[in-house]
């Protein structure tokens, strides 16, 4: 694994247990004990019951393509051996979305509406991050 030169999420008191489980090659979401409604990001209160009680669950990590954009210009160095490079709002079959990349299929594929299932990048010893990829059926 060479030196990984991209920004890097810094995980806080509220994100940490869903960037761990990344680190595990699982997808954990918080949801609410009292309401049962799935949430993202991580917050302390329920948005939709305000309640306190959360726990995390895993999810399959499965869902469809919301939205994306083709990214055809590198902002930083960092990105310019990635071009062009699909982000995406995945919204996964819980309910919530995800801003994330399409990988493993050309950007000119990509397209609303498309099934995709998550995949993980391990970046760093540290980090793993999540992408997904096209469903082959």
């Amino acid at each position: 694994m060479g030196e990984y030169e991209k920004p890097l999420p810094i995980p806080n008191e509220d994100t940490k247990p869903f960037w761990d489980s990344l680190k595990e090659h699982r997808l954990r979401i918080e949801k609410c004990c009292q309401c049962g409604q799935f949430r993202f990001p991580p917050r302390i209160i329920c948005p939709y019951c305000m309640s306190l009680e959360s726990e995390w669950v895993e999810v399959k990590g499965e869902g469809r393509v919301y939205s994306f954009t083709v990214v055809h210009h590198a902002y930083t160095p960092a990105y310019e051996g990635a071009l062009p490079y699909v982000v995406a709002i995945v919204e996964l079959e819980e309910g919530i979305r995800l801003v994330t990349n399409i990988v493993g299929c050309k950007p000119e594929q990509v397209e609303i509406g498309m099934r995709v299932e998550l995949t993980f990048e391990d970046v760093t010893p540290e980090f793993t991050l999540h992408r997904f990829r096209p469903v082959t059926l």
